[in-house]
């Protein structure tokens, strides 16, 4: 089912969609990319109020939206930090950041009237691209010009055969991020509006769990690889 033949809320704003065609921006993509992102951002600015004055703030004992929001947070932080140690920190701006907007703009295509960004292959590539150049920034960063020994493999003699290999295979991965996540959430949002479009009642429920699932995973899968070749990046071991 096309993004173009199936209803979207986003259809209701047409200047704001004829605006997008005007820069080349598909609305039902873009729409739907300016919802979960302010509501990120409405998340980030309820959920850190309390955090925002100058004074430590002491456990209050109950699971308020503040208390929730931190316990998410420093449960993605933790992650970051088991593999990237004292880079979690100035990473995880990046980190963080790409993990709740993968997981909110898959999440709301589970919404009837939503498409998940997510599954248009030029936000996804373009993801992929932020953590291909932010990964080798960080190797350059760590080792300085001995970062370049990373293609050239453990001896030296071999260095002509395993460059071109190693320059392939890093040259792959933003496509390997891209098209993984990409190909998985388009597959789980065709199967759940074909359901839907057939029996809106009752019968799509175990998909809409299905598709939960899918979202979840593809973003840990996202953040785990991404961190994953941030930290082969900072090894000077590799």
């Amino acid at each position: 089912m096309s993004a173009e033949a199936s209803f979207t809320w986003g259809s209701f704003a047409t200047p704001l969609a004829d605006k997008m065609v005007h820069y080349g921006v598909d609305p039902h993509v873009g729409i739907d990319v300016l919802v979960t992102s302010g509501l990120l951002i409405l998340l980030a600015f309820f959920g850190g109020m309390r955090f925002r004055g100058k004074q430590m703030v002491e456990p209050n004992g109950r699971l308020d939206f503040s208390t929730f929001f931190e316990i998410v947070i420093g449960g993605v932080f933790s992650f970051t930090k088991n593999l990237l140690h004292e880079k979690a920190k100035p990473l995880f701006f990046l980190t963080g950041s790409i993990s709740f907007f993968i997981l909110f703009n898959n999440l709301i295509g589970l919404i009837p009237g939503f498409n998940p960004p997510t599954d248009q292959f030029n936000l996804t590539i373009v993801l992929g691209l932020i953590v291909f150049v932010v990964t080798h920034i960080v190797g350059f960063q760590t080792q300085g010009i001995a970062y370049v020994k990373h293609f050239m493999g453990p001896v030296w003699w071999l260095a002509w055969l395993l460059f071109p290999i190693e320059l392939i295979s890093h040259l792959v991965r933003p496509l390997s991020l891209a098209l993984r996540l990409f190909g998985n959430i388009t597959g789980d949002h065709m199967v759940g509006a074909v359901f839907f479009g057939l029996i809106p009642l009752i019968i799509p429920l175990p998909f809409l769990g299905l598709g939960l699932f899918v979202s979840f995973v593809q973003t840990f899968v996202f953040l785990l690889l991404s961190l994953v070749y941030i930290q082969m990046a900072m090894s000077h071991d590799h």
